[in-house]
């Protein structure tokens, strides 16, 4: 599998990045030794970038692939977890945000635990954003000093972001300190917002990472979850856009992947599974360019919606 330089963090990333959130059965319930193979067989794959979040399952997430790494050599994987996003795994969507330093340093002990290492490669500052920005300058404030400091002491080599709004990342990328950035939902076949980042993210050697190829399932058969915030008739364009792939013989899936992967402009797309089945898929369809007569016709289908905000 291709690797890339991550801006100038000084990391190669595979082309392709193994998102965990579910591993912790955010998305549904999950096979931990199925989970644990899926892992191997990504290493196994070429995949050497991996990341994680305590707020994924209530650090079940963490645990799971702590469990997949260990005995793996440390130099064959580059890892990133978050701060400052924590979820009780009983009550998803109850999240408690914390950008103090004391928590800060708490999280990346606890997450320390769980994965089975003392460094690393890349933290990112997590969903600054939620419960109506009223956190947001307290992240980028004592937040991002933190791990600033965390970097300065060797604790971890890179500091990023990991939200979603495109605002958020304008001001980021123009005003803050940042080496990387995990930007999620700007690179599909409904929005592709995230080529506005990258002239400046070149410029200032920031390392981009494209998540959520699939929109958060909206560029799937199956759809996306019953919380995301689509509405029924936005969720019945995706659906009508499924059925125009169906066909002509592609899965929306199919075609969503290979588009999200085919920028070699984007160094990494990271995309999340526990099953090797899916890995599988997701692997065969990378490398193939999708069919530039169905992505015009897809994205007409799309157009109402094309790069709106999800919330």
């Amino acid at each position: 599998m291709k690797r890339a330089a991550l801006g100038r963090t000084g990391l190669s990333v595979s082309a392709l990045s193994f998102g965990a959130s579910a591993l912790g059965g955010v998305f549904r319930d999950v096979d931990e030794t199925e989970a644990i193979a899926t892992v191997h067989a990504a290493l196994d794959a070429g995949i050497n970038y991996f990341d994680v979040a305590p707020a994924y399952g209530g650090g079940r997430s963490e645990t799971v692939l702590g469990q997949a790494l260990k005995g793996i050599d440390r130099s064959r994987y580059v890892l990133s977890t978050k701060i400052g996003k924590y979820t009780d795994p009983n009550q998803y969507g109850r999240d408690t945000l914390d950008y103090s330093a004391g928590r800060i340093t708490r999280s990346l002990e606890e997450s320390t635990e769980r994965l089975g290492t003392d460094y690393f490669d890349i933290l990112h500052i997590h969903d600054i954003e939620y419960q109506d920005r009223q956190h947001t300058e307290w992240a980028l404030g004592e937040g991002l000093e933190t791990l600033l400091a965390l970097k300065q002491a060797g604790r971890i080599g890179a500091v990023s972001f990991g939200i979603y709004p495109m605002d958020l990342w304008h001001r980021i990328f123009a005003e803050f300190p940042v080496d990387a950035a995990l930007v999620h939902n700007h690179y599909c076949l409904n929005d592709t917002r995230l080529l506005e980042l990258l002239p400046l993210a070149r410029e200032r050697g920031i390392g981009v990472i494209n998540a959520s190829p699939f929109a958060s399932g909206l560029l799937t058969e199956r759809g996306p979850a019953d919380w995301h915030a689509a509405s029924t008739a936005d969720r019945a364009l995706f659906g009508r856009a499924a059925d125009y792939c169906a066909a002509r013989g592609v899965s929306i899936s199919e075609l969503a992947f290979q588009f999200s992967t085919g920028n070699p402009d984007i160094p990494t797309t990271m995309f999340s599974t526990a099953s090797r089945a899916s890995l599988q898929r997701c692997l065969d369809w990378y490398g193939t360019a999708p069919d530039p007569e169905l992505v015009a016709a897809v994205q007409a289908i799309l157009a109402p919606v094309m790069g709106k905000d999800w919330g």
